[in-house]
């Protein structure tokens, strides 16, 4: 019988916005952590905004399992039990620009004084110092100045930031594996640390060798669409019926396959298309005779053929195809929880996978302080104290059964 979620015991207080932090305590809180987010009142994380038809669909996807508690933490009381929240806990994120956090009298130094094992995950464009320690940050100014967006698209068009905020994801991504590294050295020394997570460096690495590429050889990466310098054939081809197929042919075995499949098996000798390397040279040519190919049969015929070969396909999917996808089914990559404004909100499934502790789904993106009044309690304050700085508006309470 499985365990508990390995973070299980682990409280982490989260005053971010947007997406980088709440993707580093969203994977926290799927593994078990206690996760309190605190948001502005009567407005909230700016994560909330961002629906669709009026639903907050992004907000009950990536701060499900959370809690939420509404507090001003602009004046002296608000402060004060954020003080008490903050050394209540293990782990604190923020996302404010470089210094904010100072200038709120939270300063890591002096959180450290009374909690002295608190892990302070600190989140911003460009880091904690350096030459652009001061700009704003979003990700989008991030994938363009990574190189990202110069190498993303096609040639004879202008570059393509990606369509979603792959910078904090990445970032946030990273995020979460630094607490845990965090945490870690804490087991061993008993000290906390303050994590400097820029959204600039986990997508700057993931990028790879571009530099020494460059050093190499006096060129950038060109925008070559779906095709990539270093293997060949791998493309998205247009089918006879409108349709898309992705093929990637990234070792000699699968190329070889490719070649036989399409009929041409003369190919495999070819000295445009011997080894990779004669490929990557032809690039061109040796695309267009897969893309011939594959422009004379229906997605689904050309799908199947190349799959009953052992090569490396699959449609172009989008939500309409995943939704009911037989692999999707087969693996609960959607689960559907209760929900107030769909009846059941269906999400992706945690990732990845544990055998023993695996994590849990308990519920969507919480309301706006639907838990100000449960932590604050857990705080000590009474019942008494919790009505004053509802009625003070410090901290903005919303019972379950409120609408949001």
């Amino acid at each position: 019988m499985a365990s508990d979620p390995p973070l299980t015991g682990l409280r982490v207080v989260d005053l971010s916005r947007l997406v980088a932090g709440n993707i580093v305590t969203h994977k926290l809180a799927d593994f078990g952590a206690d996760v309190i987010k605190v948001e502005k009142p009567g407005r909230g994380d700016d994560l909330r905004h961002w629906r669709v038809e009026g639903v907050e669909t992004f907000w009950k996807a990536y701060c499900r399992n959370k809690r939420s508690i509404a507090l001003d933490v602009r004046n002296n009381e608000g402060k004060e039990v954020l003080h008490k929240l903050i050394n209540s806990a293990d782990v604190l994120v923020e996302n404010f620009r470089p210094g904010t956090l100072e200038k709120m009298g939270f300063a890591p130094g002096n959180l450290h004084k009374t909690n002295p094992g608190l892990i302070v995950v600190r989140i911003s464009g460009w880091g904690q110092d350096g030459a652009y320690r001061d700009r704003p940050g979003f990700g989008s100014l991030v994938e363009a100045m990574s190189g990202f967006a110069a190498m993303n698209g096609f040639s004879d068009r202008p570059p393509v930031l990606p369509p979603i905020a792959l910078a904090d994801m990445i970032a946030g991504e990273s995020g979460a594996t630094a607490v845990l590294l965090a945490l870690r050295a804490r087991d061993r020394n008993g000290k906390g640390q303050v994590v400097d997570v820029s959204l600039f460096e986990p997508i700057f690495a993931a990028l790879g060798p571009q530099v020494a590429n460059w050093r190499l050889t006096g060129r950038v990466q060109k925008r070559l669409g779906s095709m990539v310098e270093v293997a060949a054939p791998r493309n998205i081809y247009g089918t006879r019926d409108g349709g898309y197929i992705a093929l990637s042919a990234s070792t000699q075995a699968t190329a070889e396959r490719v070649f036989k499949v399409i009929g041409r098996p003369e190919l495999i000798n070819d000295p445009r298309f011997r080894t990779n390397s004669d490929r990557v040279a032809n690039i061109d040519a040796c695309d267009q005779i897969v893309a011939d190919f594959m422009a004379t049969l229906d997605r689904d015929e050309a799908l199947t053929l190349m799959t009953d070969a052992g090569v490396t396909a699959g449609i172009v999917a989008s939500a309409a195809n995943l939704d009911g996808h037989p692999y999707i089914e087969s693996r609960a990559l959607i689960i559907e929880h209760p929900d107030d404004d769909m009846d059941v909100f269906p999400m992706h499934g945690i990732s990845p996978r544990l055998s023993e502790t695996p994590g849990k789904i308990k519920h969507v993106g919480p309301r706006l302080g639907e838990h100000s009044g449960e932590v604050l309690s857990e705080l000590g304050f009474s019942d008494k104290e919790i009505a004053s700085l509802n009625d003070t508006a410090v901290v903005e309470t919303n019972p379950k059964d409120k609408p949001r």
